[in-house]
């Protein structure tokens, strides 16, 4: 975007620069006629923010993304006010005459409509060319600048009866520009961000070749990777590239890395590396597993059995005991943040992804937190109450309400509470009564009732003592491999579209 930005701006000061000479030194005095002074002192004006802004995007300080969408913004506008305020004067005072014959008042307005119509297309075709977005953003915005010059047509023609006698006409001449300007710019943004993410796609960072997109999270995008030289497979995840300015951010995102890389469980993805790309892209290497979370897993298959729900249960007891016990809190476990898989020769493996939310236990007064206080960090649907009045008040066992909240789902094929809105959902955790399971064990249902206890005092004190009371279920050991083995070979699931978590029902 700043690369882009550095070559519009000095492209709009030539612009309003020459418009500006055009004003003052027209020897014809065509232009300052339909004018007046204050639209040349506002031309003059723009022009200085206009250099302002070059002068920004060109200065060797670092600017956020903020910082370069709102020159965007500032750019673009005061480009929109210029030849807004051209156009009406043109349309209402350059109309006044005198003329030498009957036509040429007619002729003159026509003439300043399509000049003035040249400005807005230049100003959408470079919006689409210059501005780097996703096609629905530049729809909206080049809409906008579309819309402002018919708007302006209309109200010209309502107030001045000599532009209101040829309406149709200028209308019809400033659609007809307005539209192939439109699906120039829309083209260009799209087919420029298509030949961008395919550059990506197809590019090496550092030891790892980046093969093809797996999918995007609320954070970054996971790509399937091969090392160069070991030809293994792994995913890569990168950070957003409109987070890429963001210094909070990029913090959170290496803190995940650290975090993840502590541990060590085999039910924990595991981190191989991370670093920098030349072009400032943070990223991280992580094992590839091809398998499906449980999220796709019960909306496909339905819900799961309950022996098979104790056992991905207790092997993510496993992970966060590690985790709780190196002093880091999850805090968004869900069925999107737990993948199963094939793995080393096993069936049904479970892990637990997307450490970005974790924080260290105790870590409330850091003044170094990414977290504001008070905010809600999570998933509405799995989230612990006191988690949900408070960030910060999340410990060890508001990951195991969580992960009550997980088994009730895949149990019940739905979460425990529901609503209309993230906060219905959030105050149903607080306040109301766990809903009964049908056809669940009693021995089960207790155990995630426990886990599912308002008072975090109520609860089990750790995921030990969770693993051991899930391993005192009657069911528990059902579940064996020569199940598991039979169940992947019936319905063959199909690898995941991505390795990160759902970004829809998160709360940040």
């Amino acid at each position: 975007l700043r690369s882009r930005l550095r070559v519009f701006s000095p492209l709009l000061v030539v612009v309003f620069f020459m418009l500006l000479v055009l004003f003052l030194g027209d020897p014809s005095r065509v232009f300052r006629h339909h004018g007046d002074w204050l639209g040349g002192g506002l031309l003059a004006a723009n022009m200085v923010i206009a250099l302002g802004c070059a002068a920004l995007v060109w200065a060797r300080r670092d600017l956020s993304l903020t910082t370069l969408r709102v020159i965007e913004l500032l750019l673009f506008g005061v480009a929109a006010a210029v030849f807004a305020r051209q156009r009406y004067a043109a349309l209402t005072h350059g109309a006044d005459g005198p003329w030498e014959g009957p036509g040429q008042r007619d002729m003159f307005l026509l003439q300043m409509t399509l000049i003035n119509n040249s400005l807005w297309n230049f100003a959408i075709i470079c919006y689409g060319v210059f501005i780097p977005n996703t096609w629905r953003r530049c729809v909206l915005v080049v809409a906008v600048l579309a819309l402002a010059p018919v708007t302006i047509t209309l109200l010209a023609g309502l107030g001045e009866p000599a532009v209101g006698r040829q309406l149709g006409f200028l209308l019809s001449v400033t659609a007809l520009g307005l539209l192939v300007s439109l699906a120039l710019a829309v083209f260009g943004s799209f087919k420029i961000s298509t030949l961008q993410g395919e550059a990506l796609a197809a590019r090496q960072l550092g030891q790892y070749v980046l093969k093809q997109r797996l999918g995007a999270g609320a954070m970054g995008e996971v790509y399937l990777a091969e090392h160069r030289l070991l030809k293994r497979p792994c995913a890569v995840k990168l950070i957003h590239a409109e987070n890429a300015g963001d210094a909070a951010v990029l913090r959170r995102f290496e803190r995940e890395v650290r975090a993840t890389a502590q541990l060590t469980h085999p039910n924990t993805v595991e981190i191989y590396d991370y670093g920098h790309a030349e072009d400032g892209t943070f990223y991280y290497v992580m094992e590839y597993l091809p398998g499906l979370d449980l999220d796709d897993l019960v909306r496909r298959y339905g819900p799961v059995p309950p022996a098979r729900v104790v056992h991905f249960l207790r092997q993510l007891c496993g992970a966060l005991q590690e985790a709780h016990a190196a002093g880091l809190v999850h805090r968004d476990i869900k069925p999107g943040n737990v993948l199963v898989c094939r793995h080393g020769g096993l069936h049904d493996v479970a892990k637990l992804l997307d450490f970005g939310l974790v924080r260290a236990a105790g870590a409330g007064d850091d003044p170094t937190r990414l977290t504001a206080w008070g905010a809600v960090l999570g998933t509405p649907a799995y989230m612990a109450p006191e988690q949900a009045r408070r960030a910060e008040a999340a410990d060890a066992r508001s990951d195991l309400y969580s992960l009550g909240a997980l088994g009730y789902f895949l149990l019940a094929g739905r979460p425990p509470f529901q609503g209309g809105t993230a906060l219905d959902v959030m105050l149903a955790h607080v306040q109301e009564p766990v809903p009964p399971l049908a056809n669940a064990p009693t021995d089960l249902e207790a155990v995630l009732r426990r886990c599912l206890a308002k008072a975090p005092a109520n609860r089990f004190p750790d995921a030990g003592s969770l693993d051991e009371a899930l391993a005192g279920c009657m069911c528990a050991g059902e579940w064996t491999e020569a199940r598991a083995r039979a169940w992947w070979q019936e319905y063959r699931p199909p690898s995941p579209g991505s390795l990160d978590s759902a970004p829809s029902e998160g709360v940040q």
